[in-house]
């Protein structure tokens, strides 16, 4: 197959999609297709260009305001024409975040006729909206943490969610512009933190307790992961700093609550009608209730990512995971 991979960027998690690009492309080209390697921020790249790119891996913090402002006034606006990937056989998309997970892009690719991986444009915009999925997975009976949206005041928090709450923008990813508050004092800098990366902010009750994924593929729930975060919640820098986190792949769990994650995942999936795959994110309580956190529609794809740990133990090795993604979008 001929095989656009896009990725890159200009959200804030632009350094997250360059890394799963570095093995995504590799893994296709292992498998004998063609790859086109395109940056969504500059355009089809070189193959010098490509090799200095996919080398640059991800730093503790993501990319500066004003770094990704800069790069934002010199990009051209993504055109199937400008780029040349008219002739593909499949789009693959490693991107992560902002317009490359909000549904704008694969709303281009919709009206370009293109095959792409992950969800169409409406339920991908629908995951990266937290407010409205916890909506829908409330609707389809998936437990979520009651939340309120910004404007609200402390003494509001108080009377119905309680402390210590998450304050976090409405549509970003990788805990970007997030903070566990625990005093009517620490509201206001945090809310004011989250607003600098989104216009809507969410403030949700806190669930304490432990860390649970699980990956979504052609329908069916992979095993269950556990994520053992150095601290109250799984940051940017447990994610992609080496040793940041400890990752169980299976979660040591009882037969009858890992089906019972395992299936409110398949839930979450379908009441956003996502596509191929998914990653829904959940916590446990002491009393081992689970809830849903959020649901991610272009999980990151590198072979220590999440998704694919999951499906590794479901003895899906990571070429034949993207293979089978590709597949299934162009079905």
């Amino acid at each position: 197959m001929k095989i656009a991979v896009l990725f890159g960027g200009m959200s804030e998690e632009r350094d997250v999609s360059i890394a799963s690009a570095a093995q995504v492309i590799p893994a296709l080209r292992s498998l004998g297709h063609e790859v086109i390697a395109v940056d969504t921020a500059s355009g089809r790249l070189s193959g010098a260009a490509e090799r200095r790119l996919l080398t640059s891996g991800v730093g503790p913090e993501p990319p500066s305001g004003t770094a990704l402002a800069g790069m934002r006034r010199g990009a051209p606006v993504l055109a199937v024409e400008t780029v040349d990937i008219r002739d593909v056989d499949v789009v693959f998309l490693a991107l992560h975040g902002g317009a490359g997970e909000d549904g704008r892009i694969q709303a281009v690719l919709d009206l370009a006729g293109l095959p792409y991986t992950g969800s169409n444009h409406i339920a991908s915009a629908t995951a990266m909206d937290k407010d409205l999925s916890k909506r829908l997975f409330r609707a389809a009976g998936v437990p979520t943490a009651d939340w309120r949206m910004a404007p609200v005041t402390a003494a509001e928090i108080a009377g119905t969610l309680g402390w210590p709450v998450v304050v976090k923008p409405n549509k970003q990813g990788s805990t970007v512009g997030l903070s566990v508050v625990r005093s009517a004092e620490a509201l206001a800098p945090a809310l004011a933190l989250a607003a600098r990366f989104d216009d809507e902010v969410m403030v949700e009750r806190f669930i304490p307790g432990r860390e649970l994924t699980v990956g979504v593929l052609e329908g069916r729930a992979l095993p269950v992961g556990e994520i053992i975060a150095p601290g109250e919640v799984f940051d940017y820098r447990a994610k992609y700093q080496a040793g940041g986190a400890r990752e169980i792949f299976p979660a040591d769990l009882p037969a009858e609550l890992g089906a019972r994650a395992r299936e409110l995942a398949v839930r979450a999936h379908t009441a956003l009608k996502l596509g191929s795959y998914s990653r829904i994110d959940f916590r446990m309580d002491a009393q081992c209730g689970l809830w849903c956190l959020e649901a991610n529609s272009l999980p990151g794809m590198t072979a220590a990512s999440l998704l694919p740990q999951a499906a590794s133990a479901a003895g899906i090795g990571f070429p034949e995971l993207i293979e089978r993604i590709c597949k299934a979008a162009m079905r």
